[in-house]
């Protein structure tokens, strides 16, 4: 029994009444039944008052205890655990950095200082500050981060008034955790036995409480609208963290078809692990290279577990904005050289930093774009444009990928290319700092290959032009369909229509390829498209020689791979790549899955 019997079950009544369902996104996969808990924060008697500057210095002191206890709970908390729980103890580490971050603390203590207030009100107006600053970033994963600093303020709110949310350590039966959001001290604090899984009413796949979620093996279903006031502590909910779907007051049926779907998930996963170390073709041959998309070094672990053909794209954004100062170029090249020496002889993809002037403004002090607020980020000054407009910081970052690349094989990506002149900007920069290092007699790989991302319109109507002047293309799809389909997939008014389906989207990626292809170099696809197994066969069917995903999505875009043909993918591609909308495009794929894998193949 598959997702379609479970849905047509949803309208059996059984003789109770009837069950509703909700929908948020899938934060961490697995199905759980079980009573819920529901966590609510108390209520908030923040009171702004006004200091004598005689007692100044003694809020100062107050605020600072708050932070050095909020600091030593963190640290104590991270003692407890060990390497296993990777992803959660760096963003506890990334956390005990940010108390002592000058955007919050600093920004505090200056406002407790200037408009003599009291501690927990100044920490308020930092984060409404911050908060603004954070809402002109278009960057989703970046904007995310936010909560980061909400955590933050949370925990010193605690120290500082004994007021937030109160988390259990233990239940008496195992439950499912309800809540407005965690953080990931909660989430570790309550990791037991009893703790069935996680729901939030916040949060996105790369909000803290769906990453720690996975870290801890654990069902979770984020974003949530409103479900803390949807259901009660005792209720018996369903919770389907593979499709981001709650069954509230389910049937007794439905508790056992679900838990039926849960058995049958497991055992395929135990199945994809056979996978994990054969070649990534198809039954004729055709070899696809199958990469990882990671963020931070410390996933190279999950990189070479689930058998990754290198790392398909290096978000290297990330290693300026966890930091307080922006990495110099021995930094950086430790990061990159070790990528690189990880996974020789496979080769390392890195992306140059992508990023908007808004986005660095609490990395640059005094920096000219520190104040920059932009109406249109996302059409603003980010990405390639900001490098060129920086190229102090962007010669540093490329003389330390250029010095890395003489450690084994690593490519240079350059994001949001959209004209021939900033390519040739860049080639020109790029052959400066190789002649620099040569005559500093600093080592690298004179011919290490630099590529490009195509995800914006233009770069797909010029692709023939830009083709000839690079050494690859990796096809960006989570931009090209905001800017192609003019929708943003955070607008909750209009992310229903952001359509990776749509044939406009899949007629450019087919236009991109055979340009690459034309130009005789290899054409990758490194979006959210490339790790959803669903779309796998029409993307393989286009002729990519690359796809690039999340680590634990190899294995089973590799299993359908190795159960195609060629043949059989480009007809598929060919026939959709004559349809007219997405609907037409997802009920025809529907189909050739169906009738070639079997429903078992939806499994994500």
């Amino acid at each position: 029994m598959m997702a379609k019997e479970i849905q047509e079950l949803q309208g059996d009544q059984s003789g109770d009444r009837d069950p509703e369902t909700v929908y948020g996104i899938s934060g961490s996969p697995g199905i759980v039944v079980g009573r819920v808990v529901v966590l609510r924060p108390r209520a908030d008697d923040l009171v702004r008052y006004h200091l004598e500057k005689d007692v100044l210095e003694e809020e100062q002191k107050r605020f600072q205890q708050a932070v050095d206890q909020a600091e030593q709970e963190l640290k104590d908390l991270r003692s407890k655990f060990d390497g296993d729980l990777s992803d959660t103890l760096t963003i506890i580490d990334s956390h005990i950095r940010m108390l002592r971050d000058p955007m919050i603390v600093g920004q505090t203590a200056r406002l407790i200082e200037q408009q003599q207030i009291n501690a927990e009100w100044a920490l308020s107006r930092s984060l409404y500050l911050i908060k603004k600053k954070f809402d002109h970033i278009a960057d989703e994963y970046i904007r995310d981060r936010f909560a980061d600093v909400e955590y933050v303020t949370k925990l010193l709110w605690e120290q500082l008034s004994e007021h937030g949310q109160q988390f259990p350590t233990g239940f008496a039966e195992p439950v499912i955790v309800v809540s407005e959001d965690f953080t990931p001290a909660d989430t570790v604090r309550m990791q037991s036995e009893k703790v069935l899984g996680f729901l939030t009413e916040k949060g996105g796949t790369t909000s803290h409480t769906a990453i720690v979620a996975r870290s801890l093996g654990l069902p979770a279903v984020v974003g949530v609208e409103n479900i803390t006031q949807q259901c009660r502590t005792g209720d018996t909910i369903i919770l389907d963290g593979y499709d981001g779907r709650v069954c509230l007051a389910p049937t007794i049926d439905q508790q056992h078809l679900y838990q039926e779907y849960d058995r049958q998930h497991q055992a395929f996963s135990k199945e994809l692990h056979w996978y994990i170390n054969l070649s990534s073709e198809t039954l004729d041959g055709l070899q696809v290279r199958l990469s990882a998309n990671i963020e931070i070094p410390k996933e190279i672990k999950q990189v070479t577990y689930y058998g990754a053909d290198g790392i398909g794209l290096f978000r290297s954004e990330f290693g300026y904005f966890q930091q307080r100062h922006l990495p110099d170029e021995e930094t950086l090249l430790g990061v990159y050289q070790d990528l690189v020496v990880a996974l020789t002889p496979q080769p390392v993809t890195i992306r140059t930093l992508d990023a908007g002037g808004d986005k660095l403004a609490s990395q640059l002090p005094g920096h000219r774009f520190k104040n920059l607020h932009e109406r249109n980020p996302a059409l603003g000054l980010r990405s390639i444009r900001l490098s060129l407009s920086e190229q102090p910081l962007f010669i540093t970052q490329i003389r330390a990928l250029l010095r890395a690349s003489a450690f084994g094989k690593l490519r240079i990506l350059l994001p949001l290319i959209s004209i021939l002149g900033e390519l040739h900007q860049v080639q020109e920069i790029i052959g400066q700092v190789m002649l620099d290092l040569t005559n500093q007699g600093i080592p690298f790989d004179p011919a290490v290959e630099v590529g490009i991302m195509v995800e914006v319109p233009s770069a797909v109507v010029m692709a023939d032009a830009l083709a000839a002047e690079v050494d690859f293309f990796s096809i960006g799809t989570n931009d090209l369909i905001q800017y192609s389909l003019a929708i943003d997939r955070g607008n909750e008014y209009v992310a229903k229509m952001y359509d990776p389906l749509h044939p406009a989207i899949l007629r450019m990626i087919s236009q991109t390829v055979k340009a690459g292809h034309d130009q005789g170099i290899e054409v990758a696809l490194c979006g959210e498209m490339a790790g959803d197994v669903f779309m796998a066969p029409v993307l393989l069917g286009l002729g990519l020689d690359e796809l690039s995903m999340r680590p634990s999505a190899i294995p089973h875009v590799k299993r359908l791979l190795r159960h195609s043909t060629s043949r059989r993918l480009n007809g598929l591609a060919k026939e959709i790549l004559k349809c007219s909308d997405g609907k037409e495009t997802r009920a025809l794929l529907e189909k050739y899955i169906a009738k070639n894998y079997g429903l078992q193949q939806l499994i994500k």
